[in-house]
């Protein structure tokens, strides 16, 4: 029953640390100002992710202390998301060359995966793969992929909030369902972190995450993903198939941009829930459609792949093919 009440305590930190932040983005002109790569159209503070760091860094080493968490996979997710949220603190702030971000959460990425073991053996299409070395360098720059990718896709009022408490709302079913409930209490703390901040950040948005707390979560959904795979292989596969909408979206345009020759490093709109957005007049709209596929197509996917009556690979080919198509349809990738 205390769990239970800490959780609720998580969610009032959050949502009451949001407003404080707010204030002092208004008071110290932290605004978003809009632009031609924009997709608002109103001056709104930014740094409200902070309060998810913050409530996060809170209840996950109490957590930890009352014997629910794994110290080792404590210090190597907290400790990694930390770091990846000062980073984008400091960026918030001022500037931060390119080079030096992401050398900063590769060392986030090292450190999470010297705690964790590196990457877990993995079910690849009915075959059991131990990459070793090999796999802890790729984990590395999966993760690192997986931060930079959230604050890609954090570019309208609570897609990126709405996204991790679906996430994690499907996975915490996932564990429960096929017995894995001693991984369930990080997703449960991040989804009260991030209800709290949703408050402020539900369409239209009073407040914006900003990289801190973007970062910090990508970081920390990734950690959480590679964690799980040393307990059964198949949870790695369910959590990267709830998180396809981001992972499709941001690695398809991506790749477009790169074949283009853009600089990727560059704010952009070219997203497919940019397009959407500009096409649908309505960051809610695209954002509850979001929250819809991940419910009604991502999650049944992920408990086949969890309960072993479909194979990771096949799963997340299944997955993400739609997605591709809808990539495709709303044109990620080109310039809006």
């Amino acid at each position: 029953m205390i769990v239970w009440w800490l959780l609720g305590v998580v969610f009032a930190i959050s949502c009451g640390l949001t407003l404080v932040l707010r204030r002092y983005a208004l008071a110290k002109s932290l605004m978003d100002i809009p632009n031609e790569r924009s997709s608002h159209s109103v001056p709104t503070p930014r740094g409200g992710g902070v309060a998810i760091v913050a409530a996060c860094s809170v209840a996950l080493p109490v957590l930890g202390g009352m014997g629910y968490l794994e110290g080792a996979s404590l210090l190597g997710v907290l400790g990694g998301g930390l770091l990846v949220a000062i980073i984008g603190f400091a960026d918030d702030h001022g500037h931060i060359d390119a080079k030096w971000r992401l050398l900063g959460h590769f060392i986030a990425a090292a450190w999470a995966l010297y705690w964790l073991n590196g990457l877990a053996p993995i079910q690849l299409f009915g075959e059991r793969v131990d990459l070793s070395v090999i796999g802890s360098v790729l984990a590395a720059f999966y993760l690192v992929w997986m931060l930079n990718l959230y604050n890609f896709m954090d570019g309208i009022d609570g897609l990126a909030s709405a996204e991790a408490i679906s996430a994690c709302l499907g996975m915490c079913l996932v564990y429960w369902w096929f017995d894995a409930t001693s991984l369930i209490w990080g997703p449960l703390v991040l989804i009260g972190a991030v209800a709290g901040f949703l408050c402020w950040n539900f369409p239209p948005a009073r407040i914006f995450m900003g990289d801190a707390g973007s970062g910090f979560l990508g970081f920390i959904l990734g950690a959480l993903a590679l964690e799980s795979a040393w307990v059964r292989p198949e949870l790695f596969w369910c959590w990267i198939i709830l998180l396809g909408v981001f992972i499709v979206d941001a690695t398809w345009t991506l790749m477009r941009r790169l074949l283009r020759g853009e600089k990727v490093y560059q704010a952009h709109r070219s997203h497919a829930y940019q397009h959407a957005s500009r096409r649908y007049q309505s960051h809610l709209v695209v954002t509850l459609l979001v929250v819809l596929i991940n419910l009604v197509w991502l999650l049944p996917i992920a408990l086949l792949v969890g309960a072993g009556w479909l194979g990771g690979g096949a799963g997340c080919l299944i997955a993400f093919v739609p997605l591709a198509m809808l990539a495709w349809k709303f044109q990620a990738g080109v310039a809006g």
